[in-house]
């Protein structure tokens, strides 16, 4: 029985999941401190992650292709 060489790479979809968990727990970032650069800790934190998703995203497709 053959398997395809991504078959034992699977895994790897479960990287994509760390966004989502992230920005589902919301009362570990529902807070204003610590602020950046004037932005409460909520606004920045959920935009820190748009470029962090693409990397993982990027991270995922590398290793199944």
């Amino acid at each position: 029985m053959e398997t395809s060489p991504s078959a034992g790479r699977s895994w790897l979809w479960l990287i994509l999941l760390i966004p989502y968990i992230a920005l589902l727990w919301l009362p570990f970032y529902n807070d204003t401190h610590p602020s950046l650069a004037g932005f409460p800790f909520f606004y920045w934190y959920q935009f820190l992650w748009v470029p962090l998703t693409s990397l993982l995203i990027y991270i995922v497709y590398r290793g199944l292709k």
